[in-house]
């Protein structure tokens, strides 16, 4: 902090004169995204892989990413109720940005050293499954999530106190977060698409962590270099005024609300939501269920679908695989690039359509035709193989159009990243929630339908034959839906009576 310099005040949700922060401090706590998108980027494009290889089936991994919306069902309305009400010396986020850097380090190592610390326990190599390293697997993966919950809780918080009651300022807020999840993205599928990573750090390689295992720890090890370092600059740099303890809670409930428990104020705050922010619930949740079944199974279906290989293949089927796998990171890098463009041509795009929710509309509508392509790309690389008198790669104009998908679904992944987090900012400031128990409680409409996902896409596909094609119609339909409602019954900020 520059010596002499003016300490802005954290900004009141409630307080229609609240200052907003300069740009520069917005840029710098936004900027905390690119080093959790970068693990965010692994999570999604190499563990689903990965933790195939350590011996679970296909059909029951998506049990495990049960583990990212309970966490976060519980982890970010707590989260955010606290922030909202913490009285710490270092300010209401802060303290809570900073114990989500330290979990992200501790779990990275459990999920990139899990096959050797299940080796070193009993684990043995001959045998597909190695349910000690998978133990740690889990408990690292759950740990993960519930980091990630803990930092993207309060930084998108943080952003909405700097932004006072300036609603453009609050939009542009979350497209820096936006973009700069683009940037981690970027940098993470870069990074999982380079298969010689693991020469940097040559110590990953083990007798339990074979290639693949050992760019997965390399590739963990620069994620943490990185969130820690962005984390200590903006916090270091961009600081809160303490909240008074004699002011603790008193925007937010009367004297009866503040003595009742946790779980009683947040079931309060759910049955006292403002019908703006109800329909806002519904539409986010009806986005995610179209998103989640290609999130979690895109690289997935790059090396089953495309590629045709199999992780429990034979040598060639299992070659193709992980050739596929290392297509669908590439893929998903260059769907990072479109994301991090269209995330800086959101407001524009606002300004021209006149209403963010038509962008969040057209981008719902966008996800649905693209999970709609990917039946043709996959039945393009079938014919291929059909024709063929081996197994091989899938022809060029089958790769270039399963690239075009994965870029083409930027576009609407930027207005999934942008446009529900500034509406829930703004739909609290009209109402007089609180930033962090709001923003949590968008939150759940996100987990909700990742764990409906995750019970029903593993059984779906097995039903279907073991593909990931009928997750990803299902996502389709969902994100039409969605699409439809954000255009018919979604509130519009500039109809709502500002404060």
């Amino acid at each position: 902090m520059e010596h002499g310099a003016v300490i802005t005040r954290t900004a009141s949700e409630h307080d229609p004169n609240a200052p907003s922060s300069p740009i520069r401090k917005l840029v710098l706590v936004a900027s905390i995204a690119a080093g959790v998108q970068f693990g965010w980027a692994l999570q999604l494009s190499l563990l689903t892989p990965y933790v195939q290889v350590l011996g679970v089936p296909h059909t029951w991994s998506s049990f495990i990413w049960l583990c990212g919306p309970i966490s976060g069902l519980l982890v970010q309305p707590t989260v955010g109720y606290y922030s909202d009400r913490c009285t710490s010396k270092f300010g209401r986020r802060r303290p809570f940005i900073v114990a989500g850097a330290a979990l992200v380090a501790l779990a990275v190592v459990l999920i990139g050293w899990a096959a050797d610390m299940g080796r070193a326990l009993g684990d043995f190599p001959e045998k597909k499954t190695k349910p000690r390293a998978v133990v740690f697997f889990v408990i690292g993966f759950w740990i993960l999530d519930v980091a990630n919950n803990t930092l993207q809780g309060p930084c998108r918080a943080f952003l909405a106190d700097l932004s006072g009651n300036n609603h453009s300022k609050m939009s542009a807020a979350n497209a820096f977060f936006a973009f700069f999840m683009a940037v981690g993205n970027v940098l993470g599928y870069a990074s999982g698409s380079y298969p010689k990573l693991y020469h940097i750090f040559p110590f990953t390689k083990t007798q339990a962590c074979d290639v693949y295992c050992a760019n997965l720890k390399s590739c963990f090890i620069f994620s943490i270099l990185l969130l820690i370092t962005l984390t200590t600059v903006a916090v270091s740099l961009v600081r809160e005024t303490p909240l008074e303890k004699n002011n603790q809670g008193k925007d937010y409930e009367g004297d009866q609300e503040k003595k009742a428990p946790f779980l009683g104020q947040l079931m309060s705050a759910v049955k006292n939501l403002s019908r703006p922010m109800c329909l806002l619930l519904v539409v986010t949740s009806l986005n995610w269920i179209g998103w989640f079944p290609f999130t979690l199974y895109d690289t997935d279906w790059m090396g089953r679908e495309v590629y045709g290989g199999r992780a429990d293949g034979s040598e060639v089927e299992r070659k193709l695989y992980d050739q596929g796998v290392s297509a669908g990171s590439l893929g998903l890098m260059v769907y990072a690039v479109v994301l991090g463009l269209s995330s800086l041509a959101i407001e524009p795009m606002a300004q021209c359509l006149g209403d963010v929710k038509r962008v969040w509309g057209l981008g719902n509508f966008l996800l649905a035709v693209c999970l709609g392509l990917t039946l043709v790309v996959s039945k393009m690389a079938d014919k291929a193989r059909s024709g063929g008198a081996s197994l091989g790669p899938p022809p060029s104009d089958v790769k270039s159009f399963a690239m075009a998908v994965f870029g083409i679904l930027g576009i609407p992944q930027a207005v999934t990243f942008s446009i529900p987090f500034a509406l829930a900012s703004i739909f609290s400031n009209a109402s007089g929630a609180g930033q962090g128990l709001s923003l949590g409680l968008l939150n759940i409409a996100i987990c909700i339908p990742q764990m409906l996902v995750s019970l029903v896409i593993g059984p779906l596909d097995a039903a279907f034959g073991g593909g990931n094609l009928p997750g990803f119609v299902m996502g389709a339909i969902f994100a039409a839906i969605s699409g439809i409602f954000a255009f018919s019954i979604l509130p519009s900020p500039a109809n709502l009576h500002k404060p």
